[in-house]
């Protein structure tokens, strides 16, 4: 459809392998795809970042080239399965996790209005780092754990990892005060808050997953996250037609 002759694989690498799996490539490659643990070894290894990259320090997207560019495109892939899924804007989030993915999601949240994010975590000394960046984005973040008293938000953004569970009771109260749940998680679908919160107020994450990935072919197609595609509606329609 692109009319690119490329070829897509998947290869697993340990975080201390990425150094030299990455010296290992050719002027064949054009940029690779990441996902955890290797976004932190991949914004280290950057030259140039966006800023969406900056902010969380992490990199999901490497475009190859006289320099090593790195992006992250996750967040753009939240603000826009937020906004296709007609999510209105929220100005009270709530945050479940404070690893990785909250970074891209306290960012998410910014730009589309937030001024407070309420972040739970297990361990609530863990989301330090999500303080700091609300500092340098404006917006207001307070930190608790699952069990502290709730009050009500627009938007909750569940993080977690997979097989990660919260008692029934901690489930609930959440679901009751939690506006509209956009859970990273997408299969099996519905996971079990999305269960919780009812099949009309619960986004999954495949949305997420589509978007930041139509992104990264627009950084490997046109260098630029912010280029849309040739005929991107067609594009968009295969990649959900594949999923």
């Amino acid at each position: 459809m692109l009319g690119l002759d490329w070829v897509y694989g998947r290869r697993q690498v340990a975080a201390e392998e990425f150094e030299p799996a990455l010296a290992g490539l050719d002027d064949t490659w054009r940029g690779l795809s990441l996902t955890m643990p290797l976004k932190e070894a991949a914004f280290r290894a950057a030259v140039t970042v966006d800023r969406h990259a900056e902010l969380t320090g992490a990199v999901n997207t490497l475009l190859l080239g006289e320099h090593l560019a790195g992006f992250n495109t996750d967040v753009g892939g939240i603000v826009d399965a937020l906004t296709e899924a007609d999510v209105p804007e929220a100005g009270q989030v709530r945050i479940l996790g404070a690893g990785a993915t909250a970074s891209s999601a306290l960012v998410a949240a910014s730009e589309l209005g937030a001024v407070r994010v309420d972040v739970r975590a297990r361990r609530p000394e863990a989301a330090a780092a999500l303080v700091e960046l609300g500092e340098r984005l404006g917006v207001i973040v307070d930190v608790d754990s699952f069990d502290a008293p709730l009050t009500d938000v627009d938007l909750t953004v569940a993080t977690l990892p997979g097989g990660a569970e919260l008692s029934a009771d901690v489930a609930a109260a959440l679901a009751a005060s939690g506006g509209v749940l956009f859970d990273v998680a997408y299969a099996p679908w519905p996971s079990a808050l999305a269960a919780l919160w009812g099949g009309d107020r619960a986004v999954s994450g495949l949305g997420m997953l589509l978007h930041q990935a139509v992104r990264q072919i627009r950084i490997f197609r046109n260098g630029d996250p912010a280029i849309a595609l040739q005929d991107e509606d067609s594009v968009i329609a295969a990649m959900r037609a594949a999923l």
